[in-house]
């Protein structure tokens, strides 16, 4: 039996993920912006909260976690790396590293960029990677403590997953993240109409994440460092594809 995915809105453009395997009754929750409605998705549903997955320290993916321990005292989960900063851990991971979740294999990415030491979790049976602040929905997380380098690394770790894979990103930007990208992709069709997409969805209360990689890498610009039309609008033809991304990701910072 599949696993079910909840998307979560929480504060004013935050999401969390509820992981739900229906054989075992066993639930895991991506990140913790706030608490209630959090509780709420679980108590709907009859579900119990056996593991939380942290992917970075800031505030708004982890400061609800005390709430939700009171009523659900799961096993948490996060970086080895980053374990001094965030909540505390009873599971730490690493790059590369596998653990188990109701029968079914949870990969471990280092995917620093947006924070040193962020990590994603990609469970291959659900064909869904969990991505916060790094790959976002026609974005990428801002550059506040990784480098050009690291950001384009961890980007490149996510391209290599099948396309079908689903994108479940950290918050609702995609529409401000569209505008950006039609000033340096303006003749991409499939991002014209993916923003025509996105303004429906939002117009209607619909939340534009999850997204699959396979449209990620057909219309976000943070993915796009070696297409040509994107390099000659930068000016930037015989860059090197780091260089490129550090260009848009500056464009983005001032946009």
């Amino acid at each position: 039996m599949p696993l079910e995915i909840v998307t979560i809105p929480c504060l004013s453009d935050n999401y969390a993920f509820l992981v739900h395997d229906e054989s075992t009754g066993k639930t895991a929750l991506v990140d913790v912006p706030e608490a209630e409605p959090i509780l709420q998705a679980l108590s709907s549903r009859g579900w119990r909260l056996d593991e939380v997955w942290i992917t970075h320290h800031h505030d708004d993916h982890v400061q609800g976690l005390g709430r939700i321990l009171q009523d659900h005292p799961a096993t948490v989960t996060g970086a080895a790396s980053d374990a001094h900063r965030l909540p505390k851990l009873n599971r730490r991971v690493g790059d590369a590293e596998t653990f188990d979740f109701a029968g079914h294999q949870v990969q471990v990415m280092d995917v620093s960029g947006h924070t040193v030491g962020h990590i994603a979790y990609y469970i291959p049976d659900a064909a869904a990677a969990f991505t916060a602040d790094s790959l976002m929905a026609l974005g990428c997380g801002r550059l506040f403590e990784g480098t050009a380098d690291q950001m384009w690394t961890s980007l490149s770790k996510f391209t290599a997953l099948p396309p079908e894979t689903l994108i479940c990103s950290g918050h609702e930007y995609t529409a401000s993240n569209a505008k950006f990208a039609l000033t340096i992709d303006p003749d991409n069709p499939s991002l014209i109409s993916r923003n025509e997409e996105i303004v429906a969805a939002r117009a209607a209360g619909v939340p534009t994440v999850p997204s699959t990689l396979a449209l990620e890498m057909a219309t976000n610009p943070f993915l796009r460092a070696d297409d040509p039309d994107i390099r000659r609008l930068l000016g930037l033809p015989d860059a090197s594809n780091v260089e490129v991304f550090a260009e848009i990701r500056a464009r983005k910072d001032a946009f």
